[in-house]
């Protein structure tokens, strides 16, 4: 079984945050979980609002829970909004149902997932993704 390093983890979080700051976005917070949700690393950009780091973390949480990126729950909550939002009531972790949270991957293998938060979902999204793809994962 892989497991996602803190050496990893951290590559995730300083790639994501220097794309964000390459792409001039609002201040940015993310959030890096193990397969099983446990946190290993989160930053907050100064300026970034104070409950940045509970949605970074609910958004890759809600990636783990599902086993889709957190784009997809925003789907799957305009079509079944009933189904999604009773969702935290029966784990007790938050979920937010907007773009910015991705599985990272090892080959086929899950290994944890992160959560961007700050600027447009897209813009969220799009860091994650040039974090993890810095970590080659």
């Amino acid at each position: 079984m892989t497991t996602l390093t803190l050496a990893q983890a951290q590559t995730i979080v300083t790639a994501t945050l220097a794309k964000g700051r390459e792409m001039g976005l609002k201040p940015i917070c993310v959030a890096v979980l193990d397969r099983g949700g446990h946190l290993i690393v989160l930053q907050r950009e100064d300026g970034a609002s104070n409950l940045r780091p509970q949605i970074a973390m609910a958004k890759a949480s809600g990636a783990l829970g599902l086993g889709v990126s957190s784009r997809t729950i925003g789907e799957m909550a305009a079509e079944r909004p009933t189904f999604v939002a009773s969702l935290a009531s029966l784990t007790g972790a938050e979920i937010i149902p907007a773009a910015g949270g991705l599985l990272i991957k090892v080959g086929d293998e899950l290994v944890g997932a992160v959560g961007v938060t700050g600027d447009t979902s897209d813009n969220d999204e799009a860091c994650a993704a040039a974090g993890i793809a810095a970590a080659g994962l």
